[in-house]
């Protein structure tokens, strides 16, 4: 019989190899679920992890929005991390994603017609501090009352999605947009418009965050003091408290660096590809960054590649979709077990497998 044995100390070496098993056992499983669907399971990974690159059919396309996916992906994943690094689990960043996508949509909305320069950085500014205001409800409420940051945080991203839906139907719909809801698109207005920096690159401010974001996590956990106290609450809470570190504070801080960076992400969204509010705005960003988060082993360098390989994902499937005719439920799917893989395979990293004779103690 196989049975699990605790290791001494977690395998540096299992640790980096299950991302690159996960994805493996990913390709497998996905594969059968094609076949059982009809499909040609080889036809479809190669359309989901080779053509949107190299296939000159797509790539023209496919390359820009590579970035175009990867920047939100990567933005809400750094911000998540730090919380699980410190065993704070915010599961409401489409939540803070959405509420950021609607302070900044409405900030520069009401400035409209108006042409200035200081509009962008306004809505910004106002798209973050949305997220993070969002985050602050169950980080509050966990620090006061010790509820459960997992049930409110996740609660509250169906309360944004409602209000999403009002803000498309009311206050920011389009008064030019014959009924129809939605808000005036961002992307004709110049002064609101998150546009390339690059043409034809995918290159916008939003990509811009997400590597300046990478850099000052990796910054923060590898040089400050309050990067120590993260990793130290997460992996001994009582060393922690001896070490000076804060409870009640560390959850404010990650529950707001998370929250500040998902509402960024949303207002990068909905000012450059997305280009306006509508009911259907959100894209499943903030529950998918929890996937980039984990596959990236919660490291900064890991979750930038991490959320590229997962922007292929979405480029791929929907390219599948489109030349397969895989339903989008599939592709879905395919995503999640992701996760279902890493999850597993990543109880190798603290177990090993050992063969027991029937009856050994």
């Amino acid at each position: 019989m196989i049975a699990l044995e605790k290791r001494p100390a977690p395998s540096r070496a299992w640790s980096m190899a299950t991302p690159f098993l996960a994805v493996l056992l990913t390709m497998i499983a996905g594969g059968i679920m094609f076949a059982i669907l009809g499909k040609d399971p080889f036809a479809a990974i190669r359309t989901i992890f080779y053509d949107p690159l190299f296939n000159a059919q797509f790539a023209s396309y496919s390359r820009p929005q590579l970035l175009v996916k990867a920047g939100p992906l990567i933005l809400i994943a750094i911000g998540l991390s730090l919380g699980f690094r410190a065993g704070i689990w915010n599961i409401g960043a489409e939540g803070q994603y959405i509420i950021g996508a609607i302070c900044g949509a409405a900030t520069g909305l009401a400035f409209y017609p108006m042409e200035s320069w200081i509009i962008l950085p306004l809505m910004i500014i106002a798209g973050a501090l949305g997220g993070l205001l969002w985050a602050m409800v169950p980080a509050l409420l966990k620090t006061l009352f010790n509820t459960n940051e997992i049930l409110v945080s996740l609660l509250m991203v169906y309360i944004a999605e409602q209000l999403l839906a009002a803000m498309a139907l009311g206050a920011l719909r389009s008064p030019d947009g014959g009924g129809f809801p939605g808000s005036r698109n961002l992307q004709q207005y110049p002064s609101a418009h998150n546009a390339e920096l690059i043409a034809g690159t995918g290159l916008h401010l939003g990509v811009i965050a997400a590597l300046i974001a990478v850099i000052m996590a990796y910054i923060l956990l590898s040089r400050h003091m309050l990067g120590f106290h993260i990793q130290l609450a997460g992996s001994a809470p009582k060393a922690a408290r001896f070490a000076g570190a804060k409870p009640g504070l560390l959850v404010v801080t990650c529950m707001g660096i998370s929250g500040g960076l998902a509402g960024l992400a949303g207002l990068f969204e909905v000012a450059g590809p997305a280009g306006q509010i509508s009911i259907d705005f959100n894209s499943g960003y903030g529950f998918t960054a929890i996937i980039v988060a984990f596959l990236g082993r919660l490291n900064p360098i890991g979750i930038l590649l991490a959320g590229l390989l997962m922007a292929l994902t979405y480029i791929g499937g929907e390219l599948a979709q489109f030349t397969l005719g895989l339903p989008a439920a599939s592709i879905q799917a395919f995503q999640g077990m992701l996760l279902f893989f890493l999850l597993g395979v990543d109880m190798l990293t603290n177990f090993r497998l050992r063969w027991k004779t029937k009856g050994a103690v």
